[in-house]
């Protein structure tokens, strides 16, 4: 049985996946939406890998350097010991300008004795529609596509040329290097250039790290949560993506296979405002500026999500070529989703507005266009929060007055009233309070079941919902409510199937979901905990956590019977759901370098 037993690299660029053996099999240059460079993950025959294998026994060990984002892999053979230390440049210049290129350093740390490899270089480049040659120069090895769309990477190395591309044993007996980059470097590469990007970059990571807020217990899961968020943030733009791949299958051999490569306003709207919570408020300065260059005319209305770089046409194909994970097809790019109506988002989106005017400094100018923005809101959800939409998890069949989905619309006019008191335009607060309270009626008369004394997933439905229990965590409604305790009870004896939690259990387009959604199952540990069933939450917390992979990562979904990861990896959802739990259950008690380091700054 396979499982995603993968590191993530990165830059805010461009990120990769790299197998416990160190082999790079998933990787787009020049940047994250780009087409594939590297694919095995969805083919293990045509999609393309680079690796560095030992040609004796050997076994391997694969950690981070702890508070960062370089990932080791430690070959140990009998021969000799090295390391494979992989990432991708992250660091500023001396003239404060970022240096991330699209580049990927395999330095190589030598540790004991002489070990034969042989370097697997076989990039597939267009997601492996057309054929790659490679060919051998002075100063590099060239992979150029010969027909269909050109694309070409270099690699640089401190290796034989001809003895790589030849796939030869050559010899580590001393630190050595290689460099994949998508363009051609100006500089002469030299292992000592690479060590000090290394260098460099581990620098950047452990500051990053540095400023993330530290907490009493959990401190570990929360900085490598917020460690791989940063990698699913796009510099250039502020977009925040909702995982690295495309169709890594929620199922094994069902068709539940998406594109997750896009900025989902709802995805990373969570994200920022988590982030913004550890510290990172730069996140939240870029995402907004984001925001506010995507947005439509007053007519016009948001989507639900974005392509990194704002682009709004994400029609959605299929590579029929390609075999998929496990033979799971289709291998789907692009995501038809784009076109739909999910009501939610607007109030997740005004709720990091909020949160940002209370915690940021910010220009008149950009004031005024996220005021525009937010009654842009208020305006498209008076008109539509009485509508039917597709909801949270994307339904793609006839649409529903799903429970979340209003939820939300109450949330988007609750704080864009409060948004209107912090820039003084009481009077657009007192008029928008009537709407405010017109929806909470709604939603108290029509999503609660007197059969199954719950809030259910839609009006008129006895059908449950783990995307219900986000209420009280919105401020809809207390966490010692009655109703509310109800509903969490409710949800957790229906819902969750051997301490796993589905989304829900009626079918949908596909049929019925035949894996656990990952976040569901934190924000279910996150509501235990708030009505008060604070050990039951803490324990299983604590055992939802050790289903992670051998790094700390999630990816969307768990099996339910093995507990393999499936879907897309690694998740922005499950990541940023760990850090909210985590504090949490941490009570929110900052640790005592941290409240030191805050009295400081006061």
């Amino acid at each position: 049985m396979k499982n995603l037993d993968y590191g993530i690299i990165g830059n805010c660029r461009s990120a990769a996946l790299v197998s416990k053996t160190g082999s790079v099999e998933w990787l787009c240059l020049p940047h994250f939406a780009s087409p594939s460079t590297f694919a095995k993950i969805l083919d293990d025959e045509k999609g393309g890998f680079f690796s560095v294998r030992p040609t004796e026994e050997y076994e391997t060990e694969q950690f981070y350097i702890p508070r960062t984002n370089i990932l080791v892999t430690k070959f140990i053979c009998a021969s000799g010991v090295f390391e494979l230390h992989d990432f991708m440049p992250r660091y500023r210049n001396e003239d404060g300008v970022y240096y991330t290129p699209p580049d990927i350093v395999r330095y190589i740390k030598h540790i004991s004795g002489s070990v034969n490899v042989v370097i697997n270089f076989e990039p597939k480049l267009e997601y492996a529609l057309p054929n790659t040659t490679i060919d051998v120069e002075e100063e590099y090895i060239k992979a150029y596509t010969t027909n269909g769309e050109y694309d070409s990477i270099y690699l640089y190395s401190s290796f034989d040329k001809k003895s790589i591309k030849e796939r030869l044993p050559v010899t580590i007996k001393k630190n050595e290097y290689l460099l994949l980059s998508y363009n051609q470097k100006l500089l002469q590469q030299s292992t000592n250039r690479s060590y000090l990007k290394h260098q460099r970059t581990k620098v950047y990571w452990l500051n990053w790290s540095d400023k993330t807020t530290s907490f009493k217990k959990y401190e570990n899961e929360i900085n490598r949560s917020a460690l791989t968020l940063k990698l699913l943030n796009y510099q250039k733009s502020g977009a925040i993506l909702a995982a690295l791949t495309t169709s890594l299958p929620e199922t094994i051999g069902e068709v539940r296979n998406w594109d997750y490569r896009f900025c989902w306003i709802r995805d990373a709207s969570m994200v920022v405002k988590i982030m913004t919570q550890l510290g990172h408020g730069r996140i939240a300065e870029r995402y907004m500026n984001f925001i506010i260059s995507l947005m439509p005319d007053k007519g016009e209305k948001m989507q639900i999500m974005y392509g990194i770089n704002g682009e709004k046409n994400l029609h959605e194909i299929e590579l029929d070529h390609l075999a998929g994970y496990e033979g799971s097809k289709p291998v789907r790019i692009g995501n038809a989703a784009y076109v739909q109506k999910q009501n939610d988002i607007y109030g997740i989106l005004m709720d990091v507005m909020l949160q940002y005017f209370e915690m940021f400094k910010t220009t008149l100018g950009n004031s005024e266009d996220i005021w525009t923005i937010v009654r842009n809101i208020v305006k498209v959800v008076d008109e539509n929060w009485q509508q039917p939409d597709k909801g949270i998890w994307e339904i793609r069949s006839e649409g529903k007055h799903f429970t979340f989905s209003k939820v939300l619309c109450w949330v988007a006019i609750d704080r864009a009233q409060k948004i209107a008191r912090l820039l003084k335009r009481d009077s657009y607060a007192t008029e928008w309070k009537e709407l405010e309270e017109k929806i909470a009626a709604d939603i108290h008369k029509n999503a609660w079941s007197d059969d199954k004394h719950t809030f259910t997933q839609s009006y008129g439905s006895n059908d449950l919902d783990a995307a219900v229990l986000l209420m009280e965590s919105y401020g809809f409604i207390d966490a010692d409510d009655q109703r509310y305790k109800k509903t969490v009870l409710a949800i957790k004896k229906e819902l969750e199937h051997d301490g796993l939690m589905y989304r829900y259990k009626n079918e949908d387009d596909f049929g019925e979901p035949q894996s656990a959604f990952t976040i569901c199952s934190f924000w279910l540990i996150n509501s235990l905990y708030k009505i008060g069933l604070k050990d039951e939450a803490t324990r299983k917390f604590e055992t939802l956590l050790s289903y992670a992979n051998h790094l700390g990562l999630f990816s969307e979904d768990l099996d339910f019977k093995t507990r393999r990861l499936l879907g897309n990896f690694p998740q922005a959802y499950s990541h940023l759901a760990i850090i909210e739990t985590a504090i949490t259950l941490a009570g929110d008690e900052i640790s005592k370098e941290e409240q030191i380091m805050k009295s400081i700054r006061h």
